[in-house]
């Protein structure tokens, strides 16, 4: 097992907040979290998923609700804590590890104050290969798992564990517990045993976001900018350059929801480009046009600077790129795409994969 160092913590902080796609929860807040208990408890383990053995017991820790909620109202170590207790107690089985739900902002890094409080290993993986607004929107999900006991923790000390018969009546109890708890609270879910978390979890998701950020944290180098060399790593397509002309957003149900307006610049000159959101980015369209398509990965990045910006953050005026790039295979079966795919979400268009939207080459 290798360890995680507090510059890794910040590598990720960036690197997940692209790969969650503008969702997540505010990835600053987690970076604060992360590096505040690794002073106070020593440095984590990472655990890859073929160090685990058949019977190792490995717990999703994450939070949920309006990322914009969590900006005012930020987690706690307790809470979280508490929610992982609530499981262990459950299957009275000691916790190998935890590990991300999803590789995305505040979600990547949450996991890290629950390991170095308890002491244990986090696991590099996750269950999205990227952020999802809704509990169910898992690998565990689509591979036939169930949620099995799920535990909720607020700020305030209130614990709720319960068993829905499956993910989708998982995730319509945590959204109205939520909703209850103030707009966002911490969460245990899908815990299984390592048998099944190789067989299902996605793979060095935390390596792939240390290594997003450690790109985006490089100085520009010449021609070769650090967004270029995103764009190669992630197989990505640059969709469009301006700013941010409009945006609406709301909380509603436990989600942020909106709709921001792009306006071409430079190159992109009287282009107009709409971003369509809950929680993450979804859906780019351009008129009538769709760019990118979920379950593919859409993230705003801040032009000068390459570093992602989050639904929550999102302000008129700013300068933006727009890039997409492929989802894990996973989300492209009948099963991913009826899961987390555009009709889902009551989007009108038909998937497509970004690449074929496309007829650039890669990177450009």
């Amino acid at each position: 097992m290798k360890k995680l160092t507090k510059q890794m913590v910040e590598q990720i902080s960036i690197g997940a907040a692209v790969l969650g796609t503008g969702g997540g929860g505010d990835p600053h807040i987690g970076k604060l979290m992360a590096l505040r208990s690794i002073d106070k408890y020593g440095p984590v383990d990472i655990l890859s998923a073929h160090e685990l053995e058949d019977d190792d017991l490995v717990v999703p820790v994450a939070m949920i609700g309006a990322p914009s909620v969590m900006v005012e109202k930020l987690p706690s170590e307790d809470q979280i804590v508490q929610a992982l207790s609530s499981i262990e107690q459950h299957f009275k089985q000691k916790i190998r590890a935890v590990m991300p739900i999803e590789i995305g902002g505040v979600n990547s890094l949450v996991p890290i104050v629950a390991a170095a409080s308890k002491g244990i290993p986090i696991l590099d993986a996750d269950a999205m290969g990227r952020a999802f607004p809704e509990a169910q929107m898992v690998t565990f999900h689509l591979d036939g798992y169930e949620p099995g006991t799920v535990a909720m923790a607020d700020e305030r000390g209130n614990t709720v564990t319960y068993d829905p018969v499956d993910g989708n009546w998982s995730e319509k109890i945590a959204r109205s517990l939520t909703v209850q708890m103030g707009g966002s609270a911490a969460m245990c879910d899908y815990a299984l045993h390592g048998k099944d978390m190789k067989a299902s979890a996605i793979p060095e998701t935390l390596t792939l976001a240390s290594s997003i950020g450690e790109t985006l944290l490089k100085k520009y180098k010449g021609e070769e900018t650090a967004i270029q060399e995103l764009l190669h790593k992630l197989q990505g397509y640059s969709l469009v350059t301006g700013k941010i002309a409009g945006i609406k957003r709301e909380v509603a149900g436990g989600f942020t929801k909106g709709i921001a307006r792009v306006e071409g610049m430079h190159e992109d000159h009287g282009r107009r480009i709409t971003l369509h959101f809950q929680n993450e980015q979804l859906l780019v369209m351009e008129g009538d046009t769709p760019l990118a398509i979920t379950p593919d990965l859409i993230s705003v990045l801040d032009r000068e600077t390459g570093f992602p910006i989050t639904t929550e953050s999102l302000k008129y005026g700013a300068r933006v790129l727009v890039i997409a790039y492929p989802c894990h295979e996973k989300w492209r079966t009948n099963k991913g795409l009826e899961v987390a795919g555009p009709c889902y979400f009551g989007y009108e268009v038909g998937y497509k994969p970004v690449e074929l939207l496309h007829t650039s080459e890669v990177g450009e």
